[in-house]
This record gives structure tokens, C-alpha cells and sequence, in this order.
């Protein structure tokens, strides 16, 4: 495989990730997946991580998605034990 496909490859797949966190925090659904609400959101995000109280976003906003990325973890790890065994 050439190195541009596998750069292409490696871009793709954080793309697909990172709308994957979209849906995940509810965005999709909490904007009628309307597109300039989101970008606005997005910029507006970005503004704050351009300013004076960046760091305290950042602390904030990590606290808050390990959180939901740990929810998420108990949540699967509960379904696979409520799972019959074969």
C-alpha cells in the first residue's frame, strides 16, 4: 500500500471517530442534525479554547467526556455480563 493511502486511510478513520463523538454526546439528535447549529456550537468551542479561560474549559470538558467515556464502558461491560453464555 502507497504511503498516501495509508495517510488517506489513517485520515479517514479519525474522521469517522470524531463524528462518531457527534452522535455520541447527542449532538445529531439535540440539533435535528442541522449542520449550522453544529459548526456554530463547534466555533463557538473553539473561540473559548482561544481565550483567557481555555485551561478551565479544557479541565472541564475532559472531566466531563472521561466520564461519559467511563458511563459508557460499565454500560457495555453490564450488557455483555447480562448476555447468555452458549
Amino acid at each position: 500500500m502507497r504511503a498516501w493511502q495509508v495517510e488517506r486511510r489513517k485520515r479517514t478513520r479519525n474522521l469517522i471517530e470524531l463524528g462518531g463523538l457527534v452522535v455520541k454526546a447527542g449532538i445529531v439528535e439535540l440539533t435535528g442534525d442541522d449542520r449550522a447549529i453544529i459548526l456554530g456550537a463547534l466555533l463557538w468551542m473553539a473561540n473559548k479554547l482561544k481565550s483567557d479561560q481555555a485551561e478551565q474549559a479544557r479541565v472541564l470538558w475532559a472531566a466531563k467526556g472521561k466520564e461519559a467515556f467511563a458511563v459508557d464502558r460499565h454500560r457495555c461491560a453490564t450488557i455483555s455480563d447480562e448476555m447468555p453464555q452458549d
